[in-house]
């Protein structure tokens, strides 16, 4: 499998992979290991008329949840077909209760539940869950060198759509609070203490909010549609990431010595 290149970390870190960000997917997308699992996804998707089948399949499966980021639950079988089979249309479905907003994306990509349209034999279907799976794929890469760029490249890419959605400012806000790695970005240009995610939700939301306004000049997450202020955005966070890890592994004695030498 082809590994990012990440020469440094850190903001030239960063600015190193969004330069070579377009030859890095390429190469890494001739990678014989990805090209297997996304060539039988290709051929097989197709045969797939419900959830069953699909959770049935590793190797389906694989490529499916892995488009969503949910490859970890690669081995909750019985819990993934519940998702597929109750689908979205229904308000108490499981994956409508979730803030994490990926598994009901998961659900209404494949329509495999009541009232709902299979997707799976559609035309442009499997390549639009390759094209994710593609995409995960390489930041996954990417974390396996750089967490913090990982993060980085999945916030760059989820953001804009998410933003755009036709949704209340309140609501697209618990969709990134829901989000592991969104929360992470904004908690850590906001500089909000791990202990801040035990307060009332809707407090939190309100913080989320009055940050935003103050740093960014909005209160709504569809500002993050402009590729301005999303950069902005990621900047602050690759830049604040590598602050926090410098005073994590700098004692006082280096930091004084660094110092005095400078």
């Amino acid at each position: 499998m082809f590994q990012p290149v990440i020469p440094t970390g850190g903001l030239a870190g960063w600015r190193f992979l969004q330069k070579t960000y377009d030859h890095q997917r390429e190469a890494f997308n001739k990678s014989a290991q990805l090209n297997r699992a996304t060539d039988y996804f290709r051929e097989n998707i197709g045969k797939v008329t419900s959830a069953k089948e699909l959770v049935d399949d590793r190797q389906l499966l694989g490529v499916a949840l892995g488009a969503f980021g949910l490859q970890d639950d690669i081995n909750n079988k019985f819990f993934i077909q519940k998702i597929l089979e109750e689908g979205t249309t229904a308000d108490d479905a499981l994956a409508n209760r979730f803030t994490d907003k990926r598994y009901k994306e998961l659900s209404e990509a494949f329509g495999l539940g009541p009232n709902e349209f299979s997707q799976t034999s559609l035309f442009s279907f499997a390549d639009k869950i390759v094209s994710l799976y593609e995409a995960t794929s390489f930041e996954e890469a990417t974390g396996n060198v750089d967490e913090t760029l990982r993060i980085a490249l999945y916030a760059e890419r989820k953001l804009p759509s998410l933003g755009a959605e036709n949704s209340s400012e309140k609501a697209k806000w618990f969709s990134i609070m829901g989000e592991s790695p969104l929360r992470a970005v904004f908690d850590t240009v906001f500089g909000l203490p791990s202990a801040f995610g035990q307060q009332d939700i809707d407090k939190q939301r309100e913080v989320f909010q009055e940050r935003a306004e103050r740093m960014f000049g909005s209160s709504d997450p569809a500002q993050f549609s402009d590729p301005e202020v999303l950069q902005d955005l990621m900047t602050k966070y690759v830049a604040l990431s590598q602050i926090k890890a410098f005073n994590t592994n700098t004692s006082s004695a280096s930091l004084a010595l660094m110092l005095l030498q400078s």
